[in-house]
């Protein structure tokens, strides 16, 4: 991926990270369990890490 792609990619999984938040508060506020939710949040925060690697090592 080149760093363009990266970035998109980044912004993206933000999005996708802010509607999981949203959705966690739904199903809390309503006495849903969240652990799928929340393992989503932690596979997306891994991948955002992996990402922002990428985008430093395409940026030197």
């Amino acid at each position: 991926m080149n760093k363009s792609q990266i970035e998109y990619k980044i912004r993206e999984l933000k999005m996708d990270y802010i509607r999981v938040q949203g959705d966690i508060e739904k199903l809390e506020s309503t006495g849903h369990g969240t652990s799928k939710a929340e393992e989503m949040l932690i596979e997306m925060e891994n991948e955002l890490k992996e990402l922002n690697e990428q985008l430093l090592a395409a940026e030197k």
